[in-house]
């Protein structure tokens, strides 16, 4: 009798992998990627148009953008523990469905307060997304090589949604109203998941410890209260009760946090013995200052653009594209740098860039064609330089690890990268609340941010010790 499964009598979740598997496997799981990251930067031209119709201030804008950004950084390493105990497949499909639902909810908001908790719902199903679709890609390509040019196809998504996000989102706003910028993830989300629910393999379960509650409790509470206090500072008064009481709540969470991964050894979410490496820990950091400036910048220069220089939302999204253009062709060439010399000086190149272009706008807030040709070349310099860092700082971060830390060495980079950007929206929009103009504001926030990107280039310069060329290729 023959001991082979006869394919007609094999249950559809027991899914074998195919040699080769599907290109359109691939663009299903890109899809989802790319939603998670297209929402984070469509937003950012919406913003004038969300405050005039649901009667919200700079604060309440801020919480638009970062209520999706907090959870998003909070629940990323604990989104990957979930893959791993019950399959990166079921894991996906879960957070496409929330990711689609919540989207299509948050296009019928009706009220401030609705928009801010459907966002934070939207960040927490986006988390699941991440380590979820590359969990799926690891299973379906069995071969390493096949399977480092999926996962490098997969990231490429990240340039495509920076690039696409501003445009789409100004196109939308004025043509149909911002409503429309979450309606774009419905289709999407529907297209991935059909995709993954046909061509998707069945992905192993890992036998992991507890999860790490106290430390996930921990986190999201030290960074949902440090921003807070940030955003609801200028408003309510520094000295009134909820804010400092709000900066203290965040010391004690991070401290709990940090005696919970501590004691929590192998089972950590963040296990503390990987920051014994100085180039894990500078890498995280230089992450961090990234995003503060990509995203604080993107945020205050959108306000800028619409209420200074009174461009509709879709000349504001043209007029990031020197930012975004780079990023979204320049990252391949970037990898192959990599893999020539190591992340250091790409890194390092990349965020001077990057602080050099946010530098040279800030003197040039007005409206002549001196300003308008600075803030053109400020912009293109910064988006070359968001291509040569960010791609780097993943190489250099996983470098240093063990095999079996790369994965949440990974984690740690986006957590990073992502608690950057709620405290860039956060802290310049507490500069751009406090001046006595919106371009005063602006130049203010372009030279804060401009300055903690160059801090940034001196900590890669410094503590990067990623591999040599040939441990780079």
């Amino acid at each position: 009798m023959s001991t082979q499964a006869d394919p007609k009598f094999t249950p559809a979740y027991v899914r074998t992998v195919p040699e080769k598997p599907a290109r359109t496997l691939l663009i299903g799981l890109s899809l989802g990627y790319f939603m998670v990251l297209l929402d984070l930067t469509i937003v950012t031209v919406a913003l004038p148009g969300i405050g005039a119709d649901l009667h919200a201030g700079l604060s309440g804008l801020q919480w638009v953008t970062n209520g999706y950004t907090i959870t998003f950084a909070a629940l990323l390493l604990t989104a990957g523990w979930l893959s791993d105990r019950y399959g990166g497949r079921r894991v996906f499909l879960a957070g496409l469905v929330a990711f689609g639902a919540l989207s299509g909810v948050s296009a019928a908001s009706a009220s401030l307060t609705m928009l801010v908790v459907l966002r934070l719902l939207l960040g927490a199903a986006g988390a699941l997304l991440l380590p979820a679709s590359l969990a799926v890609i690891a299973n379906a390509y069995a071969d390493r090589a096949r399977r480092a040019r999926a996962v490098g196809s997969w990231a490429a998504i990240t340039g495509a949604a920076l690039a696409a996000g501003p445009l789409v989102g100004g196109v939308l706003t004025d043509t149909l109203g911002w409503r429309t910028i979450f309606l774009v993830n419905v289709p999407l989300a529907l297209v991935s998941l059909i995709i993954t629910l046909r061509l998707a393999p069945e992905t192993a379960r890992k036998q992991r410890g507890g999860l790490d509650l106290t430390g996930q409790i921990g986190a999201v509470v030290a960074l949902g209260a440090l921003v807070y206090a940030l955003i609801e500072g200028p408003e309510r008064g520094w000295a009134a009760p909820a804010i400092p009481t709000a900066f203290a709540l965040a010391v004690v969470a991070a401290v709990v946090f940090v005696v919970a991964e501590a004691r929590a050894g192998d089972a950590a979410m963040l296990p503390l013995r990987m920051f014994r490496s100085g180039t894990f820990s500078a890498a995280l950091l230089a992450g961090l200052l990234a995003n503060f400036g990509l995203s604080g910048l993107l945020f205050v220069l959108s306000l800028f653009f619409q209420e200074s220089r009174g461009y509709s939302s879709l000349v504001a999204g043209l007029a990031f594209l020197p930012l975004t253009l780079p990023t979204a062709f320049n990252p391949v060439y970037t990898g192959r740098l990599v893999g020539r010399i190591g992340p250091r000086r790409p890194a390092t190149i990349g965020l001077v860039l990057m602080g050099v272009g946010a530098l040279l706008q800030a003197p040039f807030t007005g409206g002549t064609a001196v300003d308008l040709a600075a803030t053109l070349a400020g912009l293109a310099a910064f988006g070359f330089g968001v291509s040569f860092a960010l791609p780097s700082l993943v190489a250099a971060i996983t470098g240093p690890l063990p095999v079996e830390l790369a994965g949440i060495g990974s984690g740690a980079l986006n957590s990073a990268r992502q608690v950057g950007a709620s405290l860039g929206v956060a802290v310049l929009g507490v500069v751009l609340g406090l001046s006595s103009s919106n371009a005063a504001g602006t130049r203010w926030a372009l030279l804060g941010g401009g300055l903690a990107l160059l801090a940034g280039a001196i900590i890669t310069g410094a503590g990067l010790r990623g591999p040599s060329a040939s441990g780079a290729r």
